[in-house]
């Protein structure tokens, strides 16, 4: 994959890019990382998003569950990723096993604005998984 700017990390003190509001080294830097595991569901959808935005393939398959990852993934880098909504979260916290979290994320390609909103299940064994899209 080519080399894009808009798949690179954002620094540490900047805004984190699943709009908490907080800076990525305090959000999802750690997690990116690997220096964390997210502890909720809705924590790993953000980490998630913040990784397409990132082009941090590495953590978007370590972060799906086995039995749905695919072997290989390809990130468009003519997609830039805006804003992400959390809609709802169902289950998904420290102590639950499994969850569902509906969100709307936005993006433009080619100066066309889009949203993709998805319901997504998650799991949890030894860490929050994502599985699949319930839609």
């Amino acid at each position: 994959m080519p080399h894009d700017a808009r798949f690179a990390a954002p620094e540490d003190h900047a805004r984190c890019p699943c709009g908490t509001g907080q800076d990525f080294g305090e959000c999802c830097g750690p997690f990116l990382a690997g220096r964390a595991a997210a502890p909720t569901a809705v924590q790993l959808m953000r980490s998630r998003y913040t990784a397409f935005t990132a082009g941090d393939v590495a953590y978007l398959l370590a972060t799906w569950h086995p039995s749905t990852r695919p072997r290989t993934l390809e990130l468009d880098a003519a997609i830039a990723w805006r804003s992400l909504e959390v809609v709802r979260a169902d289950r998904g916290g420290p102590l639950d096993r499994d969850g569902v979290v509906e969100f709307v994320a936005r993006y433009a390609v080619d100066g066309e604005r889009g949203a993709q909103r998805e319901t997504s299940r998650f799991v949890r064994d030894d860490r929050w998984r994502y599985v699949d899209a319930a839609d």
